[in-house]
């Protein structure tokens, strides 16, 4: 065991303070009125509106329309993020189990083909994507948010990976006693990889969560608004004398921290493992 020292603990609290200390400042800075912020910028001292402005944020009916609330968005959110993660996921295993346990002469090619579209960001194939949905008639719907973005090099990567580290014995025992490819799929190669799957679905749903750039694209419909991009929203509504609601833009951007903050200190210890354990 390597001792801890001081300078190591140093270390630790200023890079905590440099991650903490903006989350503190907005969440502060929220609970005071807009009129305030404006005139005098960020704060550390909690205000009196604390309940009003997070109630404000969560229920009022606003935007364009008068009909969407933060708890829309919120729920918009969650079905990106719970979208993405499970589906990817799912077509990252398939990938996986199907290159590694699926004895064709392309596999590696495939494979190959696969982890280089990690080169391609998402700017570069956003246009065609959104053409096809278009054509498609998928512009504002929830199949048009999340299934043009399913497939994931990255996640077929990291199954590879954990499947060819799984030991040929366990494939053997399961033909000797007449299990076939989807019975040995479902019953050993999920559950070994739950700990792999643990850290993909938090990578993916934060992944998912954030996204703003392929939202505002594919749609139009305040009924389909994120909290990321409400926060926007609210900020672009600086016309003539009027102010811009910095408080409610504050509480929102805290808000939509709380489900990926919460999903990573639930599930930390799964996730350190699915990412470093070696030993199957």
């Amino acid at each position: 065991m390597y001792r801890t020292n001081f300078r190591d603990h140093l270390v630790l609290i200023i890079g905590s303070l440099m991650m903490l200390l903006p989350v503190v400042v907005a969440f502060t800075t929220s609970t005071h009125e807009a009129a305030d912020i404006h005139m005098n910028g960020l704060t550390l001292v909690p205000g009196d509106h604390f309940a009003e402005t997070y109630e404000t944020v969560l229920t009022r009916q606003g935007g364009f329309t008068g009909k969407v609330t933060g708890l829309t968005m919120l729920g918009n959110s969650l079905i990106l993020g719970l979208g993405f993660a499970i589906g990817k996921i799912v077509l990252s295993m398939l990938a996986a189990y199907a290159i590694v346990y699926f004895r064709f002469r392309a596999a590696t090619a495939m494979f190959w083909i696969i982890f280089t579209t990690l080169l391609l960001p998402l700017e570069v194939r956003i246009l065609p994507s959104y053409e096809v949905m278009h054509k498609l008639g998928l512009i504002n719907t929830y199949t048009g948010l999340i299934v043009p973005l399913l497939a994931s090099a990255t996640g077929t990567f990291f199954f590879r990976q954990f499947f060819k580290s799984v030991p040929d014995e366990l494939l053997e025992a399961a033909r000797i006693d007449g299990a076939g490819p989807f019975k040995f799929f479902i019953d050993i190669l999920v559950p070994l990889s739950r700990t792999m799957i643990a850290a993909m679905f938090i990578i993916m749903f934060v992944y998912g969560w954030n996204q703003y750039l392929w939202p505002m694209l594919m749609t139009n419909d305040e009924g389909f608004y994120t909290l990321v991009r409400g926060i926007k929203q609210i900020l672009i509504v600086w016309v003539g004398s009027q102010i811009p609601d910095y408080n409610e833009a504050f509480a929102m951007a805290v808000l939509a921290m709380l489900p990926p903050v919460a999903l990573v200190v639930i599930f930390q210890n799964w996730f350190i493992k699915g990412l470093t354990e070696s030993d199957k």
